[in-house]
């Protein structure tokens, strides 16, 4: 069923890409691998400038992390559930009708007007958003958009447009309404309209943990048939929350990323580890097993590994993953549990074959 719709979307992008109405161009993008007329690309840019209100790719969410580690090598959370992907495409606010007017009249006609349609000419946003003329929507049905009068200039809203991160995701293609008003103070009521829970996703995916580098004893090389201590100091492991909200609305949402546990992949069958799980708990002050000291080395150690073969050359590759556990919060007292997130590195491990060693 997606596929047909597509080729009806593409059969028609031939129309649209090629007509040219009140001296305007309409552009329609089509999906990876056609062989009809792309949008040229239309500028992108940061949050100063005119760009960012021409382009459907960049968002206007404001995300900030709220508390947790900030310094350091830090990297981004892959979720457990390979299911799971940030949102591939929403709507959100971007002009008052003065604002559109004062941009159609600035760039004389040139942006987007959703994520894979864009108009190159005065002429087609005037004629749909100040003299009433209806616009066919991008969708799968070609859905009328009724047109509005004088940009909708006194009233009190916001134009809303289609927001695609990357506009060669397929799903991109699921936002296909060109841009609608919408009244002040209320969300649109139609598919992909922000939620609490799509901002949690869309903070989720704006993570960043540090890297997860453990301490070893001994540090050179492990022998075989004698523990490795593995641990981390305290506070290295914190728990870390990002908000993002969506202005001009009242939506909201923190997700925060919980350590509760380091897994440990020795990199070869021929080792055991300590718990046998692999699994070292998070200790509540951040840390993570215990330190090696002066006398331990007849003691077993809460985290580590036991290598019992030798490298004889080529390092084992130890892996060293945190597990975060993910919840939400958001506006309305909205909450919920999102899949976890690891974040793993790898470093090499050479084992030596002596039997006795001065620890």
């Amino acid at each position: 069923m997606k596929s047909s719709l597509l080729t009806k979307r593409l059969t028609l992008t031939v129309v649209v890409t090629l007509m040219t109405w009140s001296g305007g161009t309409a552009y329609a993008d089509g999906p990876t691998g056609d062989t009809t007329g792309h949008k040229p690309s239309s500028p992108t840019g940061g949050a100063n400038g005119q760009d960012v209100y021409a382009s459907a790719g960049y968002s206007h969410i404001q995300v900030r992390q709220v508390s947790g580690p900030t310094g350091g090598k830090r990297g981004a959370l892959a979720s457990v559930d390979v299911n799971w992907k940030p949102p591939a495409c929403w709507y959100e606010p971007v002009f008052t009708g003065q604002e559109l007017k004062d941009f159609v009249d600035k760039t004389n006609g040139a942006g987007d007007v959703g994520i894979h349609q864009s108009w190159f000419g005065k002429g087609l946003w005037t004629d749909h958003y100040r003299d009433g003329k209806p616009e066919a929507n991008f969708d799968d049905t070609w859905s009328q958009a009724p047109g509005y009068k004088d940009y909708n200039i006194g009233k009190k809203g916001y134009f809303w447009r289609s927001v695609a991160p990357d506009d060669q995701d397929p799903a991109s293609w699921d936002c296909g309404r060109i841009m609608f008003w919408q009244d002040a103070g209320v969300v649109p009521k139609v598919p992909h309209a922000p939620t609490p829970k799509m901002l949690a996703d869309y903070a989720y995916n704006q993570i960043k943990v540090p890297d997860t580098e453990i301490e070893l004893k001994p540090t050179a090389k492990s022998t075989v048939n004698v523990p490795t201590w593995v641990w981390q100091n305290k506070g290295r492991f914190q728990e870390i929350k990002v908000r993002a909200e969506l202005p001009r609305t009242d939506l909201w949402a923190e997700t925060t990323a919980k350590p509760v546990a380091l897994h440990l992949d020795p990199g070869t069958e021929d080792a055991t580890t300590l718990p046998a799980s692999g699994d070292c708990a998070i200790n509540d002050d951040g840390s993570v097993g215990t330190p090696w000291a002066e006398g331990d080395g007849d003691k077993t150690p809460p985290c580590g590994i036991t290598y019992l073969r030798t490298t004889d050359g080529t390092p084992y590759h130890l892996k060293a993953s945190i597990t975060w556990q993910i919840s939400w919060k958001g506006t309305g007292d909205s909450r919920g549990n999102l899949p976890d997130g690891t974040f793993e590195t790898t470093q090499d491990m050479n084992v030596q074959e002596i039997q006795s060693v001065n620890r």
